[in-house]
């Protein structure tokens, strides 16, 4: 089963799932996760490939939404459920294939839709750290800023780096292979009509309008939100705002 990090204690509310973005941890969703166990338990993920989960040789959003269905399973078999980016897909993808697996879902920043803008650019970028030499994450983050990597992504990476062992946490052979997978949607005609919020960064490009037809033919009880002054990596460039939204969301 996927590598867990729980915050909280069981409430009467629904427990909640996070499924953290590529090349992202349940490390990075630290803060949220336990700022909202105030309420409920939260059960945040390491995906596979990725963190301390296992390595595999495949990575598609059918096998992602099968891993957090086992997740699910263990902890009662019903979730709320928050997924972003790549986590956002395989979330849906377990709402379609897994309907009684969630009971309330937030898609962070990402629609039911195949991308063009490959993310193997930042797998290249980490591969050219030496991790030979590496001493400290400051060093690590000086060359990726050489490879041209923006500030606030070179934090989030190097987040993923096991100094002691020289290694990354990140399978990147496999996910450099899968990244058409990643960067595509299962053609399905399945559909789930329970209660789901689209919510995305306002300066980002991630859901436009001419996704809103596939969204609302997987998801016809969907609706649509925007955090302000954030783009893709919404919940870490507005914390508070992902959060406020996030419990009103879920509690309602």
């Amino acid at each position: 089963m996927l590598n867990t990090i729980t915050h909280g204690t069981a409430t009467d509310k629904p427990p909640l799932l996070i499924a953290h973005g590529l090349y992202g941890s349940a490390r990075n969703w630290g803060v949220i996760a336990k700022r909202l166990s105030d309420e409920r338990q939260v059960v945040a993920v390491d995906m596979r490939n990725h963190g301390h989960s296992d390595w595999t040789q495949t990575h598609s959003y059918p096998e992602l939404a099968e891993d957090l269905a086992e997740v699910i399973a263990a902890h009662g078999g019903t979730m709320d459920v928050i997924g972003h980016s790549m986590g956002g897909k395989a979330s849906m993808m377990l709402a379609l294939n897994h309907a009684r697996c969630v009971n309330r879902l937030l898609v962070a920043d990402i629609a039911p839709v195949a991308y063009t803008h490959s993310q193997i650019q930042f797998i290249e970028a980490m591969h050219s750290i030496d991790l030979a030499t590496l001493e400290r994450r400051s060093q690590a983050e000086a060359q990726l800023a050489e490879a041209g990597v923006d500030p606030a992504l070179r934090s989030f990476f190097t987040q993923s780096l096991d100094i002691p062992n020289r290694r990354w946490r990140l399978n990147l052979d496999t996910l450099a292979d899968q990244m058409p997978n990643v960067m595509s949607f299962p053609q399905t005609d399945a559909s789930w009509d329970g209660t789901v919020l689209f919510l995305s960064g306002a300066t980002s490009d991630y859901v436009r309008p001419e996704h809103r037809g596939e969204i609302r033919a997987r998801f016809p009880q969907a609706r649509f939100a925007k955090i302000p002054g954030a783009g893709h990596w919404l919940h870490a460039e507005k914390p508070r705002e992902f959060e406020a939204t996030a419990r009103a969301f879920l509690n309602a």
